[in-house]
Formats: structure tokens, C-alpha cells, sequence
């Protein structure tokens, strides 16, 4: 089974994307028929540097292999690439962003 993870800044699918992929607040796991599988707090949120890193291993430890945000820094995107995930940026609301990834 496929997960999708999303960054979010509230916790519901009509919010919106997170510019922040590190330091989004929230992480919303969605399986690849769109169904919500859990919400996360993202501890690595607020804090010293390092947050990208953390995620990244945070969401490859839960299984996930998208993960969609706003915006990656560079270290994000290594630390996604090392662990084998795919990334892509994207905005907009949730449902609608995650519908368009899910019917590729």
C-alpha cells in the first residue's frame, strides 16, 4: 500500500498546503485511494536546524513514499532522496491537490 504524506499547517483536508515541508505543523498520511490513514504532529516543527532531516526520516519510518509540500529545502531533498521517497511541490487545497496525485 502506497502513503502520501501531505504538510499542512491545520488539520483537515481543506486546508491548505504548507510552504514549509520541514516546518509544517502537521502531516496528513493519506493510502493511494485518497483515504486519511492518521494525522501527525511535526515534533521538528519549531526548533533549531535539521528539520528537513528529521522529517524525512520521521515520514520514511512510517512507511510513506510521497510526500507533497510547498516548498523542500535542499537538505530535505537529500535526506528524501537517501531514504528513497518521492517528493513533489505543490499548492492548493488538500482534497483537491491529493485527487489530481492519486489519479496519476
Amino acid at each position: 500500500m502506497k502513503k502520501i504524506a501531505i504538510a499542512v499547517d491545520r488539520k483537515e483536508d481543506k486546508a491548505l498546503i504548507s510552504e514549509r515541508g520541514g516546518r509544517a505543523s502537521f502531516y496528513l498520511l493519506f493510502n493511494e485511494k485518497g483515504d486519511l490513514l492518521e494525522e501527525t504532529s511535526n515534533p521538528f516543527a519549531i526548533g533549531g536546524g535539521g528539520a528537513g532531516i528529521a522529517v524525512a526520516k520521521m515520514l520514511a519510518d512510517k512507511g510513506v513514499d510521497t510526500v507533497i509540500a510547498g516548498d523542500f529545502g535542499e537538505k530535505m531533498i537529500a535526506a528524501l532522496d537517501e531514504r528513497g521517497l518521492k517528493y513533489q511541490q505543490k499548492s492548493g487545497q488538500v482534497k483537491e491537490v491529493l485527487k489530481e496525485v492519486i489519479t496519476r
